[in-house]
């Protein structure tokens, strides 16, 4: 992109920091908002924003990143909206769409600028601004979900918007569709993560474990007011894919507690048939 963009960021964690990094990386200007005042003060010093997102300064942005909690986004959007440059673009950067998109679609027809649901598909264990860089969405997944799929247009341009970033591919989703599959691949890992660290053994493994005990509790370590939110903003998706996994760890249980290796077997080749065919389709589709 030759021209320069100029940026709004709201919020100045880990992915709001990231996204702030890699646009000013790549010669944009960019202006972010934080309640935390030292958060704005050291991305000043480091050079990673060049001044402060406000009423006045949101009306000169091209594109606008929201990148706090889902009801943080929307309640900046409502008082900010009547500010915003018509035409301009709002991005969300939230893990759950279905409510974030349902007010905010309605909000961009109202005072003429573009909403796009979005999320990008990057992170660490570790959140706050001092843990962002401006790799961190470089070569990764970003899901959008605009309200009309079929506005080639806007899409064409949010695509071109997001190119400093880095990312990998771009995938146009429904809320609904997002929301349903990020319950799987995403919310259910945190929860089971989280619950398998509870073990009293897990006190006293060192020594005893190795990869498998690292991946399976990386993201153990998590922000657990976001993911308070999160979880409940999505809790029927969520709800069923834990019934789901508590069913299946039942059948293992019961195949062990009465002793039958048959089923136990059977369980398990299920288990890595049901994983080749995953690998499979993700090779075909790449």
């Amino acid at each position: 992109m030759s021209n320069q963009l100029k940026v709004g960021v709201v919020g100045l964690g880990l992915i709001g920091g990231s996204m702030a990094r890699a646009y000013s990386a790549a010669g944009h200007a960019v202006l972010a908002h934080d309640i935390n005042g030292a958060a704005l003060e050291n991305a000043l010093a480091q050079n990673a924003i060049c001044g402060k997102l406000t009423a006045d300064t949101a009306a000169q942005c091209d594109v606008i990143f929201l990148a706090v909690y889902p009801a943080a986004a929307m309640a900046w959007l409502r008082v900010s909206a009547p500010h915003l440059r018509k035409g301009s673009v709002v991005i969300d950067l939230c893990g759950t769409k279905r409510g974030i998109c349902g007010t905010c679609f309605g909000m961009a027809r109202e005072y003429g600028f573009h909403f796009v649901g979005g999320h990008p598909m990057a992170g660490t264990q570790y959140s706050g601004f001092e843990n962002s860089k401006d790799g961190l969405f470089r070569g990764a997944p970003m899901v959008i979900v605009p309200e009309d799929p079929d506005d080639e247009a806007l899409l064409s341009r949010v695509r071109e918007l997001l190119l400093p970033v880095g990312f990998g591919s771009i995938t146009v989703s429904t809320a609904e569709k997002h929301d349903r599959i990020i319950a799987f691949t995403s919310q259910l890992a945190h929860v089971v993560s989280n619950a398998y660290v509870k073990s009293p053994n897990a006190q006293v493994h060192k020594g005893f474990s190795a990869g498998s005990y690292k991946d399976l509790t990386r993201v153990a370590w998590l922000n657990e007011q976001m993911w308070t939110e999160l979880f409940l903003e999505n809790s029927d998706y969520l709800t069923e894919e834990i019934d789901g996994i508590i069913s299946a760890l039942t059948a293992y249980r019961d195949a062990m507690a009465a002793g039958d290796a048959k089923q136990l077997k059977a369980l398990l080749k299920e288990g890595r048939l049901a994983k080749e065919r995953v690998d499979r389709g993700s090779e075909d589709q790449s």
